[in-house]
C-alpha cells in the first residue's frame, strides 16, 4: 500500500537497511551513559544541525513525541501565562493541553484564509511564550514565514513553534523564533516514536530564570543532560541512530525545501485542472506539506475508496473537516513515481470523468 496519509508516514525505503544496521552494530543494547550511546547522540546532532542548517548557538534535545513537547514548554518555559495562536485542530489541541498545567493560558483564533494579527499577538507582554502552529496538518495552512519576520521584530516574548508537519520538509527561518519542535513521523520519512526540540539561547534563559526542575522532562534536567550528549531517561536509542542515518542520507535543506515546494505547486495546479476543491482558498496560506482537498461525505468517501482499491491510502480528514475532506502528504520520502500514481488515480476519478 502506498501511503500519502500526513503521519504516520511513509519512511524511507532504506530504513530497512538501517533497522538491520542498528542491530549489528549493537548499539541498541549500550548504556545510555556510555561512551558508544554518547557518540552517537554527537553525532546525531552535529549531522542534524549540519543538514537542517541549524543556528550553531541552538541547541537540539530528542524526546519522545510532539506532545511531550506540549508538556516541557509549558511546565518549564510558562510561569503563569502563554499565548496560543490558532486556525485548526492541533493548534486549538495544544492551547487545551497548556490550560491544563496553567490555567491562566489563553487562544487568539483566526480564519483558515486569513493571517492573524501581529498586533494582537503581542498586545499582552505578560505572556512568557507566544506559540504558533508553523503548519497546521489538520485543514492544510501554513503560516508564511514574514509572519515570524515581523513577530520577531516586534517582541521579545519567547516564540515557540509547533513544526511538526513541516521540519525537514521546508527550509525555517530559525532564528525568529526560540523554540522549534516537531515529530519524525512526518518529513523526517522515519517510524513514529522520537520528537525533535529545538532551543534558542533566549529559550534557554527563560527556562533558567523560572527553574523547574520538578519533572523527570523538566526543560534544564533535559538540558543537563544533553549538554553531556546524555539523556535524563533511557532514550528511543533506534530512533536516534535512524535519525543519524537519515541526515547522512538526505541532500542539505535546502535543496529538499525546492523540490517541497515545486511539487506542492504542481500538486495545486493538477488539482484545480481535474475539478478539485483545495479547502484553503487563500494561496498565501496554503502548506506546502499537507494539502487537503474538500468535497461532500459521499465524494470524499468515494474517492478514498477508490485511491484504496489502486492500492493507495489517502489521509483521512481531521477535527471539524473529518468527513468533507481527504489529506495528501507532500513529504521527502514519497517518490515522484508514487505521485504520479495518485495523480492518475484522482484524474481516472475527477468530475469530468464520471
Amino acid at each position: 500500500m502506498i501511503t500519502f496519509y500526513p503521519g504516520p508516514s511513509k519512511v524511507y525505503p532504506q530504513v530497512e537497511k538501517y533497522l538491520s544496521d542498528a542491530y549489528q552494530s549493537g548499539i541498541l543494547s549500550v548504556n545510555h551513559r556510555s561512551e558508544p550511546f554518547m557518540a552517537l547522540l554527537k553525532k546525531t546532532i552535529d549531522l542534524m544541525k549540519a543538514k537542517l542548517d541549524i543556528p550553531a548557538d541552538y541547541e537540539v534535545y530528542f524526546c519522545s513525541s510532539a506532545t511531550e513537547c506540549w508538556e516541557i514548554i509549558a511546565q518549564s518555559l510558562v510561569a503563569s501565562k502563554s499565548l496560543h495562536i490558532y486556525n485548526g485542530a492541533f493548534g486549538e489541541k495544544w492551547l487545551e493541553y497548556t490550560q491544563k498545567l496553567k490555567p491562566a493560558a489563553s487562544g487568539l483564533s483566526f480564519d483558515s484564509n486569513a493571517l492573524p494579527a501581529i498586533a494582537d499577538i503581542i498586545s499582552d507582554r505578560e505572556n512568557e511564550v507566544i506559540c504558533l502552529t508553523h503548519n497546521e496538518t489538520s485543514n492544510g495552512t501554513a503560516l508564511p514565514f514574514e509572519v515570524f519576520a515581523e513577530l520577531r521584530k516586534q517582541t521579545e516574548q519567547v516564540i515557540a513553534v509547533d513544526a511538526t508537519s513541516s521540519m525537514a520538509g521546508v527550509e525555517f527561518p530559525w532564528e525568529d523564533a526560540d523554540v522549534w519542535y516537531a515529530s519524525v513521523q512526518k518529513c523526517f520519512g522515519l517510524p513514529a516514536g522520537l520528537s525533535v526540540f529545538i532551543a534558542s539561547p533566549r529559550a534557554v534563559r527563560l527556562a533558567e530564570r523560572i527553574a523547574d526542575r520538578d519533572y523527570y522532562n523538566s526543560f534544564l534536567f533535559v538540558r543537563d543532560n544533553f549538554l553531556k550528549y546524555q539523556t535524563p531517561y533511557t532514550p528511543n536509542a533506534l530512533g536516534i541512530y535512524l535519525v543519524g542515518r537519515v541526515m547522512e542520507q538526505v541532500p542539505p535543506l535546502a535543496e529538499v525545501s525546492d523540490q517541497t515546494r515545486l511539487r506542492a505547486s504542481a500538486w495545486y495546479t493538477f488539482l484545480e485542472e481535474n475539478g478539485y476543491t483545495v479547502l484553503v482558498e487563500n494561496p498565501e496560506v496554503r502548506s506546502d506539506t499537507v494539502i487537503a482537498v474538500t468535497g461532500t461525505r459521499e465524494r470524499v468517501a468515494f474517492l478514498k475508496k477508490a485511491a484504496k482499491e489502486n492500492g493507495i491510502m489517502l489521509g483521512n480528514g481531521y477535527g471539524a473537516w473529518k468527513e468533507t475532506t481527504f489529506r495528501i502528504a507532500n513529504f521527502p520520502a514519497i517518490t515522484q513515481q508514487e505521485i504520479d500514481l495518485l495523480k492518475k488515480c484522482l484524474k481516472d476519478n475527477s468530475y469530468s470523468r464520471e
